[in-house]
């Protein structure tokens, strides 16, 4: 056990200081976002533009995008299943500090115009924007049923500070990138990595004794004293527990493919119609805000109407954006801006409605590294949607990128509707 045995045992059988740690860990959780937020924004912003600039050419503007989403399947697994040996704090710290160093070596990229160099170090910068949003998990971990979809809502909000601030900042950022000698996209990558460093600091220091660790040990007690109230996920049946994990995944994949896909060519997209650096900044700061801000009321529906329910909603919201970045007209920032916040809308009831069914299929010894492993096919959604954008874009139009987007995300609604008459034949 990665913690003293005695500092672990005295919330075993405490409801009370269960509850008190359970709210403890998800405030430095929501501490850590704040800062990882900040760290994740730089390269969503202005990754594509780097490369842009970097090789000359659209076709290959979504590589980054790719690359940092395939990092973040790499690493998503490696923080499961260092979280479930040695618990979250290890494996939290160790994705936001490999976060950081890619940061570093992105800049480093940037000032000697090295491609070798700006892709490996996309591939490590990857580790930090899966860790911030497997750190979603760890304010869960002790978590009541009731609990969790707003407990992932409240790490998931306060995100969102520090991942507006960050597109905001392109523009001064940049400027202070010229002012050192480096190229101004450059300039949020030396933000992402002081902000991924604090991130990993924070859980480091301050979370302790690890929830997760609790979580294993209570469980563990339950199993040795049949008297105690059994873990609510062991009450499941196997095939239910399965296809619970089944539909949470394959929820968070599409929505992650048909948001990256949409949102990484956007900056490209609005450069081409003119739009400054300021404007996309503006753009994908809202878009960002869009994905976590209402995370507080999406959180409280997910627990009150239902997991199908917002799923359901997550497929039609993405539908819409879709259809209005397809059919927008370039010069109109308003309604770009519309249609990347419910692009992010979208994104954000069938991530927290997804992770709410794969919490509830999982049961603490387990837990963590099916998430880890969950993350992986999320992350690879994402970079498939990356690679695939620069593409279809290149060969056709931003149009037909969007409206493929939407109609894809219409599959959410026959996967719950197979779920819902599977789980009636139990």
């Amino acid at each position: 056990m990665a913690e003293g045995s005695e500092l672990i045992r005295e919330y075993i059988y405490s409801p009370e200081k269960q509850q008190q740690l359970y709210r403890r860990s998800l405030m430095i959780v929501i501490i850590a976002q704040l800062f990882g937020g900040a760290g994740l924004a730089a390269g969503v912003t202005v990754g594509a533009l780097l490369a842009q600039d970097m090789l000359g050419t659209d076709s290959l503007a979504g590589v980054p995008s790719a690359l940092l989403t395939l990092g973040s399947a790499s690493s998503a697994l490696l923080v499961g299943r260092l979280s479930g040996r040695l618990g979250r704090r290890v494996g939290l710290t160790a994705g936001f500090l490999a976060g950081g160093i890619g940061a570093i070596g992105v800049v480093f990229a940037a000032i000697a115009n090295n491609l070798p160099l700006l892709f490996a170090s996309m591939l490590i910068y990857g580790a930090g924007t899966s860790t911030n949003l497997q750190a979603r998990y760890a304010g869960t971990d002790l978590a009541q049923p009731k609990q969790r979809a707003r407990a992932v809502s409240l790490a998931m909000v306060f995100t969102t500070f520090g991942a507006v601030a960050g597109p905001n900042l392109v523009g001064v950022m940049g400027r202070f990138a010229t002012s050192v000698g480096a190229p101004a996209l450059a300039g949020p990558f030396m933000l992402a990595a002081v902000a991924f460093i604090l991130a990993g600091l924070v859980i480091w220091v301050f979370l302790r004794p690890d929830p997760y660790n609790v979580s294993k040990a209570i469980a563990e007690a339950h199993q040795a004293n049949p008297s105690q109230t059994a873990v609510d996920a062991d009450l499941l049946a196997p095939a239910v527990r399965n296809r619970g994990i089944i539909i949470g995944t394959t929820v968070m994949v599409l929505t992650q493919l048909v948001m990256v896909a949409i949102m990484t060519m956007t900056p490209v997209h609005m450069k081409h119609h003119g739009h400054g650096l300021s404007a996309v900044g503006m753009v994908i700061g809202i878009h960002v805000a869009a994905m976590f801000l209402p995370s507080l009321v999406t959180g409280v529906l997910v627990d009150k109407v239902g997991r199908m329910f917002m799923s359901y909603a997550s497929g039609i919201t993405l539908l819409l954006a879709g259809l209005l970045a397809a059919w927008a007209p370039a010069d109109s920032m308003v309604w770009l801006i519309v249609a990347l916040a419910l692009l992010g809308l979208g994104w954000n009831f069938g991530l927290i409605s997804g992770t709410a069914q794969i919490i509830d299929a999982t049961t603490p010894a387990t837990r963590a590294k099916t998430q880890g492993t969950v993350d992986v096919l999320v992350s690879l959604a994402g970079a498939s949607g990356g690679v695939l954008s620069g593409m279809v874009v290149a060969n056709s139009s931003f149009a037909v990128l969007s409206l493929a987007g939407g109609f894809l995300s219409l599959l959410l609604i026959p996967v719950m509707i197979w779920s819902r008459r599977a789980v009636d034949k139990l």
